[in-house]
């Protein structure tokens, strides 16, 4: 970047700290090759690369001789072939453990003891032997514990501190990962992300966060390192899968809300900060955190607005899992429309899921799947039960199926944001009124979507051209790139908390603003979401 360039980052700081709306750091700007070099954004690429080559190759070199021949067989057969990673026994998470509430009949929470002991060990029951996940959570700990040492060092950060730290911030994940693999609590769908939360927020709120325990609470970090992994997992071939009435729910409805949000915030409640405006409205229109964090990054807004959003996202995520599927049930929605309502308005892949499966519809003409998933006639009249699971599966699948193509926005939502950002709000705080060029713009925009949208692509094209690729990238994605996902997910969680005291989040929630412009910009993707679903699926 040129001088220019450089009086336009001062101009736009200078302006931007006067009329306090928002800070945005002066920073003499980097070229792109250092930036490279240096960069979280950029760092957040290489590692999340380096976490997808390792687990391609795992699962590739796993490939029987005769791969291709069994895939054939399968195929032929009705049925999948199946592989399975090298990674599997050294990457894993705590397990289930305690017993069911009475009234829950779900099997998933079914498990043997209320020892917590019970999540890192499993004996032999029946045909099935001992089990233990200790050696995959150590080996998820140590995998991510030297990869961002190293690339620390290479950052010329604070390598040993972060090295020192690690351990104990990991150990806290893992405390939430515990607590929320206890029947009882699944049973209310509270989360992980939750509990690291909770647990670095009582620590940083009052023993404080210690000083040497700072530098590995690399929240922003281990959240891009993760999205950049989500990438591999988000495929184009589910987008061909729903077609134009996925497209429309999904890319038509959440750029209306986040607009319309947006403006609500600014005419209507007249909210101070626009960048806490911008983030609260891309987190509940687009796909919760993920959306917050690239969001955040394009409008250069503060950690603590960061915090507030990401905040607001987790608790009304826990409201809408319950809410959602209650509502669907009681209006007995047909199925697609029910999963592409929960799709289009819940955040997060996993609590839609989640509240996917809490649906209980009635047995409907069509049990067909989405793509990838078993098709066919509706199971027999008398198994009513049979049938109405085929509905439930059914909703799951498109709900999943819309949220990951609302996914795929992120990187589209960050562009605009930026370029909105330099070209309005920026220029506007600028007192002579000069236009910002086309590099702030760059300057601006979140380089770890550029890995986000890359892995997505590239995994997509592996999935869909090579011989057994879909069963290889799903194996992969789920026994090596989403448990580790999770773990830096979790991770990121955990040092958020320990980063945020209330006193500073205080300012912003005084008014009740963030919070009302989240429950009236939901309100509205509820009711946009729900018309349109029923647009193009309800017929």
């Amino acid at each position: 970047m040129n001088a220019t360039n450089e009086t336009e980052h001062a101009a736009v700081a200078e302006n931007a700290a006067s009329d306090g709306q928002q800070s945005v750091d002066y920073q003499k700007p980097e070229s792109s090759w250092k930036q490279m070099r240096t960069s979280e954004d950029w760092f957040a690429i290489w590692c999340g690369g380096f976490i997808l080559a390792v687990a391609f190759a795992a699962i590739w070199f796993a490939k029987p001789a005769d791969w291709s021949q069994r895939v054939a067989d399968a195929k032929e057969s009705g049925q999948s072939a199946k592989i399975d990673s090298l990674l599997k026994p050294y990457l894993a998470k705590p397990g289930k453990w305690g017993q069911k509430p009475k009234d829950v009949q779900q099997e998933a929470f079914q498990v043997q003891s209320n020892n917590p002991i019970a999540a890192f060990y499993q004996p032999a029951s029946g045909d099935a032997p001992a089990s233990t996940p200790i050696v995959g959570v150590l080996g998820a700990g140590v995998l991510i514990w030297v990869l961002f040492t190293v690339a620390m060092w290479l950052r010329k950060k604070d390598a040993g501190g972060f090295a020192k730290g690690f351990p104990v911030v990991f150990l806290l994940a893992t405390l939430a990962y515990v607590l929320a693999g206890h029947a009882a609590v699944k049973a209310f769908n509270l989360e992980y992300a939750l509990w690291a939360l909770a647990i670095g927020l009582v620590i940083s709120n009052t023993v404080g966060t210690p000083k040497w325990l700072r530098p590995a609470a690399q929240s922003e970090f281990f959240i891009k390192t993760g999205l950049v992994v989500m990438g591999a997992g988000v495929l184009m071939s589910k987008l061909v899968a729903l077609g134009p009435p996925g497209i429309a729910v999904a890319w038509v409805v959440t750029p209306i809300v986040l607009v319309s949000t947006y403006v609500f915030g600014q005419k209507v409640l007249k909210m101070k900060s626009r960048s806490l405006n911008m983030v609260i409205s891309a987190d509940m229109s687009v796909c919760g955190v993920s959306a917050a964090i690239a969001t955040a990054a394009a409008c250069k807004a503060k950690k603590e607005e960061l915090s507030s959003a990401i905040g607001l996202s987790l608790g009304f995520t826990v409201i809408m899992m319950v809410i959602m599927p209650f509502a669907i049930n009681s209006m007995n929605l047909p199925p697609k429309v029910a999963g592409a309502w929960i799709g289009g308005t819940i955040d997060a892949t996993g609590a839609v899921a989640v509240a996917g499966d809490m649906l209980a519809l009635e047995p409907v003409a069509d049990a067909a799947q989405i793509g990838g998933a078993q098709s066919g006639a509706v199971p027999p009249t008398g198994d009513s039960g049979a049938v109405a699971k085929a509905a439930t599966d059914e909703a799951v699948q498109v709900a999943v199926t819309i949220k990951m193509i609302q996914n795929i926005l992120i990187g589209l939502t960050a562009f605009f944001v930026a370029l909105y950002w330099v070209r309005y709000v920026d220029r506007s705080a600028s007192a002579d009124q000069k236009s910002i060029g086309l590099s702030e713009i760059w300057y601006r925009f979140p380089k770890f979507v550029f890995g986000f949208v890359v892995a997505s692509v590239i995994f997509s094209l592996l999935y869909s051209n090579l011989t057994g690729g879909d069963v290889m990238i799903s194996s992969m994605i789920k026994q090596s790139s989403k448990v580790l996902r999770g773990w830096l997910f979790c991770l990121a969680f955990v040092s958020i908390g320990l980063e945020i005291n209330f006193k500073q989040l205080l300012p912003h929630f005084r008014d009740g603003k963030p919070v009302m412009l989240y429950i009236c910009g939901q309100s509205l993707n509820i009711l946009l979401t729900f018309l349109m679903a029923w647009a193009v699926f309800g017929g």
